[in-house]
């Protein structure tokens, strides 16, 4: 039978489709997997599969990954009768049960995805590595002793270790992108409205979140997102459909696009690895031979301090939220033992913070968007590259707080995020993909950003790069296949 840890999840469903395996076989195996390998990663932090099992045994539905086995992130998102922690002390000490599946996780089980389990994330995602005092760190397959990134660095871990083929993941300032640059995988960061938060709210963290999933190849991220796009009932607001199928723009006819690169800092406040700055710089070699118009330029909206300057008053009230949430559905108030000292310190900072204040930022961060859209709309470009993150994935350890210094994961956090937020911030889709590896054998993501709404353009763009540079046969020094 095919190596089922190399096979990517449109090629498990096919077997299924083609009668060449059964969904309990799929499950079973990535089961097996999962048990031989999660106690070293640290990814898997609720089990179902028993469940698991029993819904393989019993799918026959059309969804296009009928029987693949897929994972959860214990956060963003609920499954119904399933834990929901958010990698937070407080809920995993109640218990926490959630009592109702997301949109998202039902379009997830509508298109015939086993979940064999939740995965382990930050405490409420707040910073890019997965730590969480509630759970442990997750290990990155490829160096044990590096970070998987966060907030989706469990999901990232087993599908970079062959665990399952794709897992469930989101991204508020690149917790999509940055796990996927750090464990070597695909990470769409959809537009702003086009996967549904619904139905616990209508929108996360003032539209700067999106969901959808790490994957190891373009072709599973494009049937995925066919799969889930679009609004749920009572949506605030959501993205025009796509004018045909995602998957359609895998093998469609090339046309030359503007795309303008940088690899280095907006402001000149963080440093970028040399070789990191070589793959961006490769990477634009590499388009421009496949037919593109490729200039160094990039928008000029980030540099300066207008962004913290209205992030943080609107990151930490969100924080605050996150919290009050929290009391909400156990019915108890959360205390400053209840959750890690960063997320309390930034919570703290936030209840002075006025509703006039709150709204003046989220007016700057409007015109923040405004400003960096232009460049797509009015000068011109397709596409933006710049590296996904500025360094190669971090060791473990140097996210965690100090008797003198709650925060040092938030400012740490900071410099993973620079090239991912400020696309979090105008709702544009971006995409991370394994382009190049450094000389430690570590992976190196490369962004691409497209104007609002064109997830098209990324995926064809992004089929043309896996097909003139693939990566497919890269396996990490743990892994589960043979």
């Amino acid at each position: 039978m095919t190596d089922l840890a190399s096979a990517d999840a449109t090629e498990q469903a096919q077997l299924v489709r083609d009668g060449k395996a059964s969904p309990e076989e799929l499950v079973q195996a990535a089961i097996a997997r999962a048990k031989a390998l999660n106690p070293t990663l640290n990814a898997l932090i609720h089990e179902r599969y028993d469940r698991a099992l029993v819904e393989a045994s019993s799918a026959d539905g059309d969804g296009p990954f009928n029987g693949v086995p897929f994972a959860l992130k214990d956060l963003d998102g609920t499954m119904a009768d399933e834990p929901h922690h958010c990698g937070t002390k407080f809920l995993k000490r109640h218990g926490y049960i959630a009592p109702e599946s997301s949109e998202l996780t039902q379009r997830f089980l509508d298109a015939g995805l086993i979940v064999i389990g939740r995965t382990n994330t930050p405490e409420l995602g707040l910073v890019t590595t997965t730590e969480p005092e509630s759970y442990g760190p997750s290990r990155n397959p490829w160096d044990l002793e590096r970070s998987t990134g966060g907030s989706s660095g469990g999901s990232a871990a087993l599908v970079a270790a062959g665990v399952v083929p794709m897992a469930h993941a989101g991204d508020g300032g690149g917790s999509i992108r940055i796990p996927a640059s750090e464990c070597g995988l695909v990470g769409l960061k959809p537009s702003r409205g086009r996967v549904s938060v619904g139905p616990e709210v209508g929108e996360a963290w003032a539209g700067l979140v999106a969901r959808l999933a790490v994957t190891r190849s373009v072709r599973d991220t494009a049937a995925l997102l066919d799969a889930v796009e679009g609004p749920g009932v009572g949506d605030p607001y959501w993205a025009p459909r796509p004018q045909r199928p995602y998957v359609a723009e895998l093998d469609a006819t090339a046309v030359p696009l503007r795309i303008g690169w940088t690899s280095q800092s907006w402001d000149g406040s963080v440093e970028i690895d040399p070789q990191v700055a070589a793959a961006t710089e490769a990477t634009a070699k590499l388009l421009e031979e496949l037919g593109h118009r490729v200039e160094q330029a990039a928008p000029t909206t980030f540099a300066g301090g207008r962004t913290l300057e209205y992030f943080l008053p609107a990151y930490s009230s969100w924080v605050v939220r996150e919290l009050d949430r929290m009391a909400q559905m156990v019915g108890e108030e959360v205390g400053p033992d209840d959750v890690e000292p960063g997320t309390w310190a930034i919570a703290e900072s936030a209840r002075s913070i006025t509703a006039s204040q709150y709204l003046a930022a989220l007016d700057g961060l409007h015109s923040l968007t405004r400003e960096a859209v232009s460049w797509w709309v009015r000068d011109g470009y397709d596409l933006l590259l710049t590296p996904t993150i500025p360094e190669l994935p971090p060791t473990l350890g140097q996210f965690s707080a100090t008797e003198d210094n709650a925060l040092v994961g938030l400012f740490r956090a900071a410099i993973s995020t620079h090239f991912t937020a400020p696309f979090n911030i105008t709702g544009q889709p971006a995409i991370s993909l394994p382009l190049a590896w450094s000389t430690e054998g570590l992976p190196i993501g490369m962004q691409l950003v497209a104007a609002p709404t064109r997830e098209d353009l990324l995926i064809r763009t992004a089929a043309q790069l896996e097909q003139a540079k693939p990566w497919s046969h890269r396996r990490p020094a743990l892994w589960a296949g043979s």
